[in-house]
């Protein structure tokens, strides 16, 4: 058994900064996909001319002979493709933080995060106590056709026993994933049956969303939060948008971009279009070798939306960074949260001849009032990756006077408003991050309310739909009882966190609303899980409040 020491600064953001890092980093943000037209060359080395053509004389020299040395003459025999990806890597790493090399094992998931679907059966599981726990059945898709409910548990993948020791995440995605209209059989466990039932599923298609969640907050105001740019992103915006405004009378938008990495750029630029009932510039780009390019409104939006607010924070990167620059320089909206993340370079990305992909900075994007909000990179990758850590440990995510502006540069909006570029997108209003996340008792306790609340719907899962078949009376009515925080307390001592009654008297109220908005998601959907969070969100309150009293101005 091991102590549970208190949480160093570092530590303690462990939890969400470095995730945010890592999906701004390498989250496939391809915003060049549509600056030039131009071509990809097949060739693992290149040099785009101006007139589109690739010099390849350029590019041949001393790194080809040494390659072709190390192959002829070297003493011991060296794996060539792996010298070649090391030689790339580290090329790379002095240009810039964007430009990168993606490989052949890496290709896949890159593609599958941006191209809005993958093959497979159309679950989500998590695995606990070696046991694999199918947590939602994506509807419509080969697992909910062939009979699969939320709440069994997979045994067996083709025979293959993945039940026991040493059962990863990635091992089952391995095994659950493959070609379209292949088969896999599955063996299942259900609740209340003895025998496990052999089911066999036929690989589809699924479906991988781009927007959470889409629903009104009150009778005038909907919200529509969006996790990254995909090549679908336009379309399910458009296709909740729609509904929300015919059969829910939508007026204003809350639109949600925290967390969000960024994307391919056209997705942001149609999603912008849609918001805009004039022609406007949205957002323009340029670089060594590309010509200035211009994106504009088009003036023919679809839908009648008056009050628009954009939630952004430290983690909204790049696509949504391109968005709250345009709403804001345009004065079309408030901007609510936090300083983005700040990346204002553009990448293409090109195939190369074995299947990877090098992606490249090319130019770079700049909002209306030519802002260039890319923040500092000249001192290092290490120092660049730091920057969300620094910001925590500086105070800035709590206080706005903390706030470091890298560029004193003075930018006005449309109407005079003063702005500042570098280092991201200041908010108009600004959202502190909630202090708790400075409570090393709260940060330890709340990485296993997910635990907790998979061993209780395990166990009550029935009892519980019978007596909330219907999300919004489960909502309205269903409490996080004394008895069942304090059985969440007891499971969190059972893990080595001591108890601090001083700590968790702050923490119980977010705690027991957190354990409410898992067990939704568990019982329902994400959709639902996100209502009860935003309930208790902060900047979702402050911007239906900021709409209001605008509405009655």
């Amino acid at each position: 058994m091991q102590d549970h020491q208190p949480l160093s600064s570092r530590e303690k953001t462990s939890i969400f900064l470095p995730l945010i890092v890592a999906m701004a980093l390498a989250g496939g943000i391809w915003l060049g996909y549509l600056i030039g037209g131009t071509t990809q060359p097949a060739s693992d080395s290149f040099v785009i001319m101006s007139d589109g053509e690739v010099d390849y004389k350029a590019s041949r020299g001393k790194f080809n002979q040494i390659m072709n040395f190390i192959d002829s003459r070297y003493l011991e025999e060296e794996d060539l493709g792996k010298l070649e990806e090391e030689a790339s890597e580290a090329i790379l790493e002095k240009l810039d933080p964007h430009s990168r090399y993606i490989s052949l094992e890496q290709i896949q998931g890159v593609q599958e995060s941006l191209s809005g679907n993958f093959s497979g059966i159309g679950v989500e599981f998590f695995i606990l106590d070696d046991t694999i726990y199918v947590v939602n059945v994506i509807e419509g898709g080969p697992s909910e056709k062939a009979g699969i409910l939320d709440g069994d548990k997979i045994v067996t993948i083709n025979d293959s026993l993945v039940a026991g020791k040493g059962v990863y995440n990635s091992d089952v995605m391995d095994k659950l994933k493959g070609e379209e209209n292949t088969s896999v059989t599955i063996g299942i466990k259900r609740a209340g049956e003895p025998e496990i039932k052999q089911i066999a599923i036929t690989r589809g298609k699924i479906p991988v969303r781009s927007l959470d969640v889409a629903y009104m907050l009150d009778d005038k105001t909907g919200l529509i939060k969006i996790n990254r740019f995909s090549s679908t992103t336009y379309d399910e915006f458009m296709l909740e948008t729609k509904r929300l405004v015919e059969e829910e009378e939508m007026q204003n938008l809350v639109l949600d971009l925290r967390r969000n990495p960024g994307g391919y750029l056209d997705q942001a630029v149609k999603m912008l279009d849609q918001l805009f009932n004039t022609k406007k510039l949205l957002v323009y780009t340029e670089g060594r070798r590309y010509d200035k390019k211009e994106y504009f409104s088009t003036g023919k939006n679809k839908f009648n939306i008056d009050q628009i607010v954009v939630l952004i924070d430290e983690g909204s990167a790049s696509a949504s960074e391109i968005m709250a620059g345009a709403i804001q320089d345009n004065d079309r909206g408030l901007i609510i949260g936090r300083r983005t993340f700040g990346k204002g370079l553009v990448q293409e990305q090109y195939n190369l001849s074995d299947g990877s992909a090098l992606r490249l900075t090319v130019a770079k994007y700049f909002t209306p009032a030519g802002r260039y909000i890319q923040k500092p990179y000249d001192k290092g990758g290490e120092e660049y990756g730091n920057d969300l850590q620094d910001r925590f440990d500086s105070g800035e995510l709590y206080y706005q006077d903390s706030i470091q502006i890298s560029d004193s540069t003075q930018y006005l909006t449309t109407t005079g408003r003063v702005m500042y570029g570098g280092g991201g997108i200041m908010p108009d209003i600004f959202i502190p991050l909630d202090t708790l996340y400075r409570n090393n008792y709260y940060l330890a306790v709340s990485t296993y309310i997910a635990t907790f609340v998979y061993k209780y719907t395990d166990n009550n899962r029935k009892k519980i739909l019978a007596q909330y078949p219907n999300f919004q009376d489960f909502k309205r009515s269903f409490e996080i009882s004394p008895a069942l925080f304090e059985q969440f307390i007891a499971f969190t001592e059972q893990k080595d966190i001591k108890r601090d009654n001083q700590l968790l008297l702050k923490a119980t109220p977010k705690l027991r609303m957190l354990l409410k908005a898992t067990l939704s998601r568990q019982l329902y959907t994400d959709q639902e899980h996100y209502q009860v969070l935003f309930d208790d969100d902060a900047m979702v309150q402050r911007a239906l409040t900021e709409i209001n009293r605008k509405v009655t101005e």
